[in-house]
């Protein structure tokens, strides 16, 4: 089938990166989704961005989404200069839930399955990881569950964990913003050994704690001393809220990626969700921040990719008549 009668819809999870100690190396694919529809057009490139997610994103060639799919056609030895893009999206921008690495991940699956897949995943997580600069929220958008990664600058390695079902992950989104490069400048340039040797030591337990099953490790596992406590100063509340989360009810608590989002993850069956939903909202509140709570899972899976073609992608309804029943907001 010629790739120009082609149309591909990939469904991509967010991810929340570090889970405290793993800075740069831990990740967990979240139950929060973008969807990326692409296409080959004959009209010149359209690009249509729905939803309050992305206001402000490029809608000509300078978008992060046709930029990405010209790497992918460059590397499968195809030229396909012109796209039709549609996207949609729940995970909210410069929020630490990796929109970005979705976006990215997203285009990477998208384009490959529009021109049949030659490349593998390990060569999208290669791209992905390269794009973004760190593998953590990327592999976990590109694999799923939770992901142990690492990267030298030239080759980015992970390994899958299977998440507990009996896991979830209650996050509260402030409603300001929080670009990555700022979080990171709060950062210092050295770390001293103790420090170092005390996240090596969390980050080695966490790991073990989610691998094994082990929740009751995990307030332990969380603690952090190479980047939260250096950007509490950006998001009044959270130290109280990583302090005092696991007395209502969390078995930990985290900064998300670079933040501002604050998660908490949690036993399935607690009956103190709603306790510690309030206890996350009302901290931020006595500091004048309005946020939103959601309620999520571990996402099992990378991308979703649904492919239609001849007669049948022509005739395909509008992206948002697709999705509606499965988008949070439309």
């Amino acid at each position: 089938m010629n790739h120009s009668e082609r149309r591909v819809l990939a469904k991509v999870p967010a991810s929340t990166a570090n889970l405290g100690p793993g800075f740069d190396t831990l990740g967990m694919a979240l139950s929060l989704y973008a969807w990326i529809e692409m296409g080959v057009s004959d009209s010149g490139t359209v690009i249509e961005l729905h939803g309050g997610n992305l206001g402000g994103v490029p809608t000509d060639k300078s978008n992060l989404i046709y930029k990405v799919a010209q790497l992918v056609f460059e590397e499968a030895g195809v030229r396909i200069p012109e796209l039709h893009i549609a996207m949609y999206s729940d995970i909210p921008l410069t929020r630490g839930l990796g929109s970005s690495a979705s976006a990215i991940v997203g285009a990477l699956a998208a384009a490959n399955a529009l021109v049949g897949s030659p490349l593998d995943d390990d060569r999208l997580f290669q791209i992905a990881t390269r794009l973004e600069g760190h593998p953590d929220n990327v592999g976990a958008s590109v694999f799923g569950g939770i992901v142990v990664a690492s990267w030298d600058g030239t080759r980015a390695d992970h390994i899958r964990l299977e998440p507990s079902p009996d896991l979830e992950v209650l996050v509260a989104i402030p409603d300001f913003q929080l670009s990555t490069e700022k979080a990171r400048h709060a950062l210092p340039g050295r770390f001293g050994m103790a420090d170092v040797v005390f996240n090596v030591s969390r980050s080695s337990l966490l790991v073990a704690a989610l691998a094994t099953g082990n929740h009751g490790m995990i307030r332990t596992a969380m603690q952090d001393r190479v980047h939260q406590p250096y950007r509490v100063a950006l998001i009044p509340g959270m130290a109280r809220i990583l302090d005092e989360a696991a007395g209502h009810g969390a078995l930990g608590a985290a900064l998300s990626g670079a933040g501002p989002t604050l998660l908490a993850l949690v036993e399935s069956g607690s009956p103190r969700k709603r306790e510690l939903e309030r206890f996350l909202l009302d901290t931020l509140a006595a500091e004048g921040i309005s946020a939103t709570a959601l309620w999520l899972r571990p996402s099992a899976a990378g991308p979703e990719l649904t492919v239609t073609e001849g007669a049948a992608a022509a005739q395909l309804a509008p992206l948002m008549e697709r999705i509606k029943g499965e988008v949070r907001a439309c």
